[in-house]
C-alpha cells in the first residue's frame, strides 16, 4: 500500500499522534510519502529514524497512490485536494483541531482508524466539485479553478454593496444587491453558505446552493438548484472590480468580467471509516437531539 501525507501546520501537542500514526504504517509495511514543507515541519519538531520520499506538486502524483492523510481540520483537506485533484484518490482527514465536517478521523482515534483501513474496513463518499472559467483573455485561476465547498463572489474595499447579475442556462434568474454571493457544493452547505443562512445539504445531493451574502432585497433567499446547471455572474458596484474565492483562495477582477461556474466533470473521493456517517457528525457538530435547556 502507497499513502500521501499532508498538513499545514504542526499543532500544539500533535506531534505525538504524528509519530503514532508514521509508526504504525512504518509497522505495516506501507510506502509513505510526504509533502515537502510539511515534512520539514515534522522534522523540526520530531526525531525521525526514517527518510521519508517527499512530494512539492500535484504533477509529482498518480495514481500509485492508494489513499492519502490530510493532518489538520477542513482547511487543510481543501488544501489537499489541490494535490490529489482528478486522480481519484480517496482522502482521509485527521482532525487535530476542532470538530469538523470533513476532517472525522479524532486524533485520539488514530489507532483504530488506520487498522480499520489497512482491512480496507471504509467506504469512499465522492464529493462534487464546481469550476470556474472567465470571460475575460487572461487565465486568472490556472489549473486551480475548482472548489469543494464554494465559489463566492464578494465586494472590495468598499462598505458599498454590489450587484450580482444572476443566469441560469443563459435565462435571467435575479440581480442580487448583496455584500456577496455563494454558490456552494453539498459538501460547502455546512461551512460559509449554512453561516448566510443557506441549507443543509446531503453529500450525495445533486444539487448546488445559491446564497446571498447579507442581501438588501429581504426577499432574496437561498436557491437549491440542480447541479447540472451552468451559473453564469455579472457584477457591478461603486469599485472597479470584486473578489472572487475558492475555498478561501481569493482572485480580484474586473467589473465587466463575467464568470461561468458549473460541475466539475471529477469528484473528490472522502474516506468514511465503519460506524462512522455524515449524520452521525452532523447530530455532534450541530447539537441536533440535545436538550440544552438545564
Amino acid at each position: 500500500m502507497k499513502i500521501g501525507i499532508y498538513g499545514q501546520f504542526y499543532h500544539e501537542n500533535s506531534g505525538v499522534y504524528i509519530q503514532q500514526l508514521l509508526e504504525t504504517l512504518d509497522e505495516n509495511n506501507v510506502e509513505v510519502v510526504i509533502e515537502k514543507n510539511f515534512l520539514e515541519l515534522i522534522n523540526l519538531h520530531d526525531d525521525i529514524d526514517k527518510n521519508y520520499s517527499h512530494f512539492s506538486t500535484f504533477e509529482e502524483l498518480d495514481h500509485s497512490y492508494d489513499l492519502f492523510f490530510s493532518i489538520g481540520g477542513d482547511g487543510t483537506i481543501l488544501k489537499t485536494i489541490t494535490y490529489v485533484r482528478d486522480l481519484g484518490i480517496p482522502i482521509a482527514g485527521i482532525n487535530t483541531g476542532r470538530l469538523g465536517f470533513l476532517a472525522t478521523i479524532q486524533k485520539e482515534e488514530i489507532q483504530d482508524s488506520i487498522d480499520l483501513i489497512l482491512n480496507k474496513q471504509f467506504y469512499s463518499s465522492p464529493r462534487s466539485i464546481v469550476t470556474v472559467e472567465t470571460s475575460s483573455k487572461t487565465d486568472e485561476f490556472g489549473t486551480l479553478n475548482f472548489a469543494m465547498n464554494e465559489i463566492a463572489v464578494s465586494r472590495r474595499n468598499t462598505t458599498s454593496m454590489i450587484t450580482i447579475h444572476t443566469s441560469l442556462n443563459d435565462e435571467f434568474l435575479t440581480s442580487y444587491w448583496a455584500d456577496g454571493l455563494i454558490v456552494s457544493t453539498p459538501t460547502g452547505s455546512t461551512g460559509y453558505s449554512l453561516s448566510c443562512g443557506g441549507p443543509v445539504m446531503m453529500p450525495d445531493a445533486e444539487s448546488i446552493v445559491l446564497t446571498p451574502i447579507a442581501p438588501h432585497n429581504l426577499n432574496a433567499r437561498p436557491l437549491v438548484i440542480p447541479d447540472n446547471q451552468e451559473i453564469k455572474l455579472q457584477v457591478s458596484g461603486r469599485e472597479d472590480t470584486y473578489l472572487v474565492s475558492l475555498d478561501s483562495r481569493i482572485h480580484t477582477l474586473a467589473n465587466d468580467t463575467i464568470i461561468t461556474i458549473k460541475k466539475a466533470p471529477f469528484k473528490i473521493n472522502m474516506v468514511v471509516l465503519e460506524g462512522h456517517s455524515f449524520l452521525k457528525t452532523l447530530r455532534k457538530k450541530m447539537l441536533w437531539g440535545e436538550d440544552n435547556r438545564n
